[in-house]
């Protein structure tokens, strides 16, 4: 499991400290998990002491729970309800600003914000997924979003290899985990076969690289390797969803008009917590911030869904006027569409809007019902 470097190292506890003190040293904002109101969050930290010691969550539709595990994981939990999205595409983003100055002339700045160092720690390999999609949406298209690369030129991830999906996982149907396999800088795989959890570090990038070289540790034994594999190994077999994405696009796009979609109508209240919580839904609106005084104002991009009664009003009317058309679209779009417009799927199988949709819809569930009946709908307009 050596990373691109070849470089695998093992660590004790502290050693991770050591990680965190030297990308600090490197000038970086260190964001990874811990608790904060009865979840984990991804917040900015200074110490390993703030990871969510001993805490594991329970997952399932509609419910999250965080509970106390018996040994002191630091890593022994699955996605968290927010993802990395909002440090790399933040939900408010100023476009530019106007002004009038003292003659009356209205002047524009489009002044972008100071570009913040992240690295972040403890990145899923699903999440990592995620991140690489809208690295092709974002910064691989022919007009880059300013904010999206520059925030991404100066990221550094550092991985952990999963051990513990929880009940609405299902990246290994994805093709996104549980072990990450490219994008980030260092891998990290927690063992738990000690009194204090242990860590096998693989560097995956030379800035990795230079940063495993400065650490006084010793190189993984072949037993290392095989143990670290062995916890994705496990956390494979323990799964908590699947969903068959043989030729899923395709057997979507002929069922548009399948009585599931009114069955799962009936249900959703288009919240939009799916979109929310997904780590590569990305629409947005571009609205007005006026001051009071009328002589400032701002053009922001906000976090927007496709499940909001307005967000395909054109001129004459909304598009999708009923709640079955905006699932239809959310969901055909993440599971098909994705793959005509950025070459992959637009799900990593994360299991964040099964558990967050208040009603408990499960997105698995939903495309394995279609697939039972294929063909029963009244045809493909």
């Amino acid at each position: 499991m050596a990373g691109p470097s070849g470089t695998t190292l093992a660590l004790d506890g502290d050693g991770l400290e050591t990680v965190i003190a030297a990308v600090r040293q490197r000038g970086y904002t260190v964001i990874a998990p811990t608790v904060r109101d009865g979840a984990v969050a991804y917040e900015p930290i200074t110490s390993a002491a703030a990871l969510p010691r001993g805490v594991g969550d329970e997952q399932g539709p509609a419910r999250y729970r965080l509970r106390e595990r018996d040994d002191d994981a630091l890593f022994g939990f699955a996605a968290a309800p927010s993802s990395w999205k909002r440090y790399l595409y933040p939900p408010a983003t100023t476009l530019w600003r106007a002004r009038r100055d003292e003659h009356g002339t209205l002047l524009f700045d489009e002044s972008a914000a100071a570009v913040p160092r992240y690295a972040f720690l403890g990145v899923r390999a699903c999440e990592l997924a995620a991140i690489l999609v809208h690295d092709r949406v974002f910064a691989g298209a022919a007009h880059p979003d300013p904010t999206y690369a520059a925030r991404r030129r100066e990221l550094f991830i550092i991985a952990v290899h999963c051990g513990s999906p929880s009940g609405v996982c299902f990246c290994t149907s994805m093709g996104t985990g549980p072990r990450a396999r490219e994008g980030f800088d260092l891998g990290i795989t927690e063992l738990l076969d000690t009194a204090t959890p242990r860590y096998i570090v693989e560097a995956g990038s030379p800035a990795g690289l230079e940063l495993l070289e400065s650490l006084a540790a010793s190189p993984a034994t072949v037993q290392d390797l095989e143990a670290a594999q062995a916890v994705t190994d496990v956390a494979t077999e323990h799964m908590g969803r699947h969903l068959e994405t043989g030729g899923l696009p395709e057997m979507l796009q002929r069922n548009l008009e399948h009585p599931q979609w009114d069955d799962v109508a009936a249900r959703c209240l288009s919240c939009g917590n799916c979109t929310m919580a997904c780590p590569t839904c990305f629409c947005s609106d571009d609205v007005e911030a006026q001051a009071p005084d009328g002589e400032t104002s701002a053009r922001v991009r906000e976090w927007a869904s496709c499940f909001s009664h307005d967000f395909s009003y054109i001129h004459g009317g909304t598009v999708r006027e009923t709640v079955r058309s905006r699932y239809r679209q959310w969901m055909t779009h993440k599971l098909g569409t994705w793959w005509e417009q950025f070459g992959t799927s637009g799900c990593v199988g994360c299991g964040r809007c099964i558990a967050w949709c208040p009603v408990g819809i499960d997105i698995t569930e939903e495309a394995a019902a279609i697939r039972a009946s294929d063909g029963r709908g009244r045809g493909s307009a």
